[in-house]
């Protein structure tokens, strides 16, 4: 489990800059507020004790998580050998579980940090700063007393990089950060711990017919073919859903139904286990997004049991078939010429047992 600690005076920039780094890789962001809030809210001060305490739950359970790494922000004071202890400390958690950690140092000129002191987003993500007058006094303060800014070499860790961000904006700072480490480019894996499969109810199937009459009617227009799920009635969509071993599943992605797919099962006289997709589809509003190919991953994971799936698409859609040979499907030169302008192919996944 990887880390990347953060860290500036006050208002340098450091949220805000995890918040674009996290849109960029599949790390989340913890940031230094996140728990210093909540314990202000319910205890009516602060109690540096409890952050901690729950800081630690957090940074235990995360490296337990599937997850690729953490932005974690902190204020760190270098002349305050509490700091270098508890700022080592966490690294090492992260360490031991095998990760890497990454060190970024932030500055910025005193005038521009003042002037964030009152953006809008870090009002909202800070409650205790809200009061400006205070909040700068209060940033101020914390200058004169501790040094925040390293001193040249003073850092000894390897993965570190210090950024004057004086005259940057946020985007920029988060892409030097991944450029500079080398941090892969933000994955699917962010989006499918979002989306799930949904056994769809019997009174829930006009709402899916809905979705699939908006998902093909751009096909059904462009070929019109009197097999288009376009055209289906209500009829028919319930025939298959009571169909025996056929089930209907919404695709949910953060509660939101943006989609549909069909899985059949057909037991076969070989000792194989085939599972047939008729049909899957996705929102228009969501299509090109990945969600289709996400959709199929979880489908897969649904059914370990299958030895063989297989579907049929038209032959002139071309990202519909690079989407189905994307999740390792081939052509197995079934074809059905329905018009000139147009021919179903069958596309067949061998499993691995």
């Amino acid at each position: 489990m990887n880390l990347i600690i953060i860290s500036g005076s006050g208002a340098v920039g450091k949220m805000t800059v995890g918040q674009e780094l996290m849109k960029i890789t599949d790390y989340r962001l913890f940031h230094n507020h996140m728990m210093i809030e909540p314990v202000i809210e319910i205890f009516g001060k602060f109690d540096g004790a409890m952050i901690n305490k729950l800081r630690e739950d957090i940074f235990d359970g995360f490296i337990r998580s599937d997850n690729e790494g953490m932005i974690f922000t902190f204020m760190w004071a270098f002349d305050m050998q509490s700091d270098w202890e508890y700022i080592t400390g966490v690294a090492k958690k992260f360490e031991e579980s095998g990760g890497t950690v990454y060190w970024v140092e932030l500055v910025a000129d005193q005038a521009v940090r003042l002037e964030r002191n009152k953006t809008a987003n870090r009002l909202a993500n800070k409650a205790s700063k809200r009061n400006i007058e205070i909040s700068q006094d209060r940033m101020i303060r914390e200058e004169t007393k501790y040094r925040l800014v390293s001193r040249e070499g003073e850092i000894p860790f390897e993965h570190y990089i210090k950024i004057d961000n004086t005259n940057l904006e946020p985007d920029q700072v988060a892409n030097i950060i991944k450029s500079h480490f080398g941090l892969p480019d933000k994955s699917d894996r962010a989006v499918a711990r979002e989306l799930k499969l949904e056994l769809a109810r019997e009174d829930e199937l006009e709402q899916l017919l809905q979705i699939q009459k908006e998902s093909f009617q751009p096909l059904y227009e462009k070929y019109h073919d009197e097999g288009s799920p376009a055209i289906e009635t209500i009829e028919r969509i319930k025939a298959r859903a009571q169909a025996p071993n056929r089930d209907y599943y919404f695709i949910v992605y953060k509660g939101a139904r943006i989609g549909a797919v069909n899985i059949g099962y057909k037991p076969s006289e070989a000792d194989e286990t085939i599972l047939y997709i008729s049909p899957i589809f996705i929102s228009p509003k969501y299509q090109n997004q990945g969600f289709g190919y996400l959709a199929l991953q979880a489908a897969f994971r649904m059914h370990p049991e299958a030895t063989k799936w297989r579907l049929t698409t038209i032959l002139q859609e071309p990202m519909n078939c690079h989407l189905y040979e994307k999740c390792g499907f081939v052509r197995t030169g079934a074809e059905e010429v329905v018009k000139d302008s147009m021919t179903l192919i069958e596309y067949e996944k061998q499993c691995k047992r």
